[in-house]
């Protein structure tokens, strides 16, 4: 039987919400091993003068704990 853990970060990107997850799965990379899955939890866009100018992601990132 596997461990797993989860955490929740939030990240965000000028291009759109595939880009923010990537971002986000990116940075948590760098200090957690076993990435198994992400959960997003919740989306939104920043706007500026009626226009769209950066999208935010909450997600839930699962991992394998050795």
């Amino acid at each position: 039987m596997a461990i797993v853990k989860v955490v929740e970060v939030i990240a965000s990107s000028e291009k759109g919400v595939d880009d923010a997850v990537r971002n986000a799965v990116a940075e948590v990379s760098k200090t957690i091993r076993n990435i198994d899955s992400v959960f997003v939890k919740d989306i939104k866009a920043h706007v500026k003068d009626g226009k769209v100018t950066s999208f935010g992601v909450i997600c839930k990132i699962s991992f394998r704990v050795e």
